[in-house]
């Protein structure tokens, strides 16, 4: 039996695809299994993934229709051997020894049941915006949970798998905040924790399905922490902002997003990055009927630098 089970689902990933593999492959900790389960690509990602398949002998590799993340995360969490399950998206990157880490913290911690990290929050180009430090006590976590904020980041999160078949694995009914959900029962049966360590490079992009579906998101979330809250004979309060690198619909939240990026693209040299969020952001300016406030002026002036003004450095 291996020590840890890498849960990798993937559907239409194949432009980071290799790079997520490869930062597993290339993990001081060698005890692992990589579980990759196709829902269903239409791109090439199922080619890149047999091509692996077939020189690397730790990974396993299925492929099959479109059923959604919950139940090819459930599939897989039966599929799997470890002892523990090591989470990772087909977009991200792992440190090279975000396994050693984990492994290390929860055969020193055995009453915690999932441990996250810190991560650096990279850009569709792989540059990185930030670093996102994370609560790392059981207490915090717990509060921070509780009022609907997914303070262990999923990809980041290495489970007991005892743990997870314990509380049944993932919700089919939590759809876009299996997550959330999946990690509040957990807490009712173990404590939670994260390292002060980045242990990876987690991707955004503006358009992927959880900023497309962020409104709908933030309803199941409360419907998470509601639920909790019954489970544990609490009153609670939800209040979860959405992240900034995820905006939603309204014109208000993407206005702040394109400035936010715009600026960080061009403080970071990248001026064609900062002249489109310019673009976009007098766009939304004029959807908040902002004609001559602060979004108006603020937005003119990102595309008027990203155009003309050097690059600081």
């Amino acid at each position: 039996m291996v020590k840890v089970s890498v849960l990798l689902p993937v559907y239409n990933a194949e432009r980071y695809l290799p790079e997520a593999i490869e930062s597993i492959l290339h993990q001081t900790f060698t005890d692992f299994e990589l579980l990759i389960l196709d829902d269903g690509s239409t791109d090439r990602s199922p080619r890149i993934l047999h091509r692996y398949a077939a020189k690397e002998t730790r990974m396993r590799v299925r492929t099959r229709e479109n059923r959604g993340l919950i139940a090819t995360l459930n599939e897989m969490l039966e599929w799997s051997q470890g002892e523990f399950l090591a989470r990772m998206d087909a977009d991200d990157i792992a440190t090279p020894d975000r396994l050693q880490k984990q492994v290390e913290f929860l055969q020193r911690q055995p009453a915690v049941v999932c441990v996250g990290g810190a991560f650096d929050l990279i850009d569709p180009q792989g540059r990185t915006v930030q670093s996102i430090p994370m609560p790392q006590t059981d207490e915090e976590i717990q509060r921070m949970l509780l009022i609907g904020r997914t303070i262990i980041n999923h990809p980041c999160a290495l489970i007991r798998r005892s743990a997870l078949r314990q509380i049944g694995g993932y919700d089919p009914a939590m759809r876009t905040v299996e997550d959330l959900d999946m990690l509040l029962r957990l807490g009712e049966i173990g404590k939670l924790a994260n390292l002060p360590d980045v242990i990876l490079k987690y991707r955004f992009h503006p358009q992927s399905v959880s900023a497309q579906n962020i409104e709908f998101q933030t309803q199941m979330a409360q419907t998470a922490c509601q639920t909790a809250w019954q489970r544990r004979g609490m009153a609670g309060t939800y209040d979860a902002p959405a992240p900034w690198y995820r905006p939603t619909p309204d014109p208000m939240s993407q206005l702040a997003f394109f400035h936010r990026y715009g600026w960080w693209a061009f403080m970071q040299g990248d001026r064609l990055t900062a002249a489109r969020c310019g673009l976009q952001a007098i766009r939304a300016s004029w959807r908040t009927r902002i004609d001559f406030g602060f979004g108006s002026i603020e937005s003119w002036k990102l595309l008027i630098c990203a155009l003309v003004k050097p690059i600081p450095r």
